[in-house]
């Protein structure tokens, strides 16, 4: 079997249309309702190039800093970047529904119910290592699909390539490749296993991946420490039943139906065996997921390869009429929960469309909450409270100013102020929260430190003095980042290396 060519230049039309759609959409509503606070730290990463982070592997940094580099610290630019990658995995999806043996209106549909999941809205809203995580899994499908359809065996070097690439971007990559390796036994693809260059295309990858583990090892495995805290502390622990019920909240109800039939399809279909591996791949991804403390979304991912499995199967089973009311019915399922995944409209009006459909506002992690779900308020008070910290620091005697750090008590807060210390004339932000602490505190010695919340009893353990300077409030940030005192600290009382080593908190 080979896969499917290109037809003529009548494809371009459903080849084309909804990604250059998508990247128009992402564009137009880029800046939502402000900065993420995972978008100031990712930029403070960028100005600590390393093969690697406390939380993450190198990828995301390397390209904040590119970006950077070209277009200056602009978290709009950023944004922009992750709309090209929203378009691409869009065009990606309909590739992969193509080699499954999908035609027009197959691919249209694949696409369609990639576009408009609620979680890729949210996903490529903000600039992450999501966004490039979705979008490598994409490339990731379409090449094993082509592989597995009897393309050219070299294409294994590609996905290896690729496979290394997506490691020092996120790490869940390794469970498509394990879920990968795992189809083609359960497939009984045995031909695949004699083809040397699989082999060398997996060695590409680790060899890739190889620097973050060496960097991994010299640090004392920070990532292992930060995700067993994060499972234990933080992230909110569902259950199986309970993260399979969000799976179809993240996607909406009826693409989340339409993505079982092409799983079905995947893993029973005749017209399917030779991609059987890819719906055993899926499902080793969930059982792994499911085994584990995840977040919902750390399955986004996969969804890459069920909505062309989806397109295939049913432009096979239903008549194209039909075909284009299912993909009708999918879309309207779904531009009803639009606002509720991308800011769309104002705070107020999300509050009250939010509660007429009976929405609270929700976290992924144990926090309090406000009027707002947590990911939308995280995109509410980062320049407010640098202006804040900086109102602080004008207060300051000249020689004390030039003395000053700042100390976040987490990397948002830290990289806040770093984010506008050269606007507003900021000294340099420390924290002890997970890659910050690992930057150490730089030419901060603990003469003057200007604290970001906390209690004064618990700075007074490592200052001789104290005092309040004044209150940041917030009203649609997540609550524990409202309220918050800023301190002037003085005389730093115990061993400088004492207190950072008391600091650390991976989370």
């Amino acid at each position: 079997m080979s896969p499917p060519k290109w037809s003529g230049s009548h494809d371009a039309i459903p080849r084309w249309a909804l990604p250059v759609a998508t990247l128009i959409f992402f564009a137009a509503t880029v800046r939502g309702y402000g900065v993420f606070r995972d978008e100031l730290y990712y930029v403070a990463c960028g100005r600590h190039l390393d093969w690697g982070y406390v939380d993450h592997p190198p990828l995301v940094a390397w390209i904040a800093a590119a970006v950077r580099g070209v277009f200056g610290a602009s978290w709009i630019a950023l944004r922009l970047v992750c709309a090209v990658a929203a378009a691409a995995m869009v065009l990606l999806v309909g590739e992969t529904a193509r080699v499954l043996g999908a035609e027009a209106w197959g691919r249209m549909l694949a696409q369609l119910l990639a576009a408009t999941a609620p979680v890729y809205l949210s996903l490529f809203t903000i600039y992450s290592m999501n966004a490039f995580d979705v979008l490598i899994w994409a490339g990731l499908a379409w090449l094993a699909a082509t592989l597995l359809a009897g393309g050219d065996p070299r294409l294994w070097l590609a996905f290896g390539l690729l496979a290394g690439v997506g490691l020092e971007n996120k790490i869940d990559v390794a469970f498509l490749g394990v879920g990968l390796g795992a189809g083609i036994l359960l497939a009984r693809r045995f031909d695949l296993l004699r083809e040397r260059r699989m082999w060398i295309g997996a060695g590409i990858a680790v060899l890739l991946f190889a620097p973050h583990l060496v960097w991994q090892q010299l640090h004392g495995w920070p990532t292992a420490e930060f995700v067993a805290n994060a499972q234990r502390e933080k992230i909110v622990r569902l259950g199986a039943l309970r993260f399979l019920g969000a799976q179809g909240m993240m996607v909406g109800p009826v693409a989340a139906l339409l993505a079982a039939v092409g799983l079905g399809w995947l893993l029973a279909a005749r017209a399917a065996r030779p991609f059987r591996p890819l719906g055993w791949a899926v499902l080793a991804v969930l059982g792994i997921l499911v085994a584990s403390v995840s977040k919902p979304y750390y399955f986004a991912p996969a969804w890459t390869v069920l909505f062309p499995a989806a397109g295939a199967a049913l432009e096979r089973w239903i008549p194209k009429r039909a075909l284009r009311a299912v993909a009708v019915v999918a879309v309207l399922s779904v531009v009803a929960a639009a606002p509720l995944a991308k800011p769309l409209v104002s705070e107020d009006r999300y509050v009250r469309y939010a509660s007429a459909l009976g929405f609270a506002p929700s976290a992924d992690e144990n926090h309090r909450m406000g009027r707002l779900p947590q990911f939308f308020a995280d995109m509410h008070g980062w320049r407010e409270m640098a202006e804040a910290v900086a109102r602080v620091v004008g207060t300051l005697p000249a020689d004390e100013r030039s003395r000053a750090c700042v100390y976040g008590n987490n990397y948002g807060e830290a990289g806040a102020v770093d984010y506008y210390r050269e606007e507003l004339g900021l000294p340099p932000a420390i924290s002890g929260h997970n890659s910050y602490w690992l930057w150490g505190p730089g030419p901060c010695t603990g003469a003057v430190m200007v604290i970001v919340g906390g209690d004064r009893e618990d700075h007074l353990r490592n200052f001789a003095t104290v005092e309040d300077a004044g209150t940041f409030r917030c009203a649609d940030c997540m609550p524990y980042e409202s309220d918050l005192t800023l301190w002037v600290a003085r005389g730093l009382s115990v061993p400088l290396a004492q207190a950072w080593a008391g600091a650390k908190h991976y989370n």
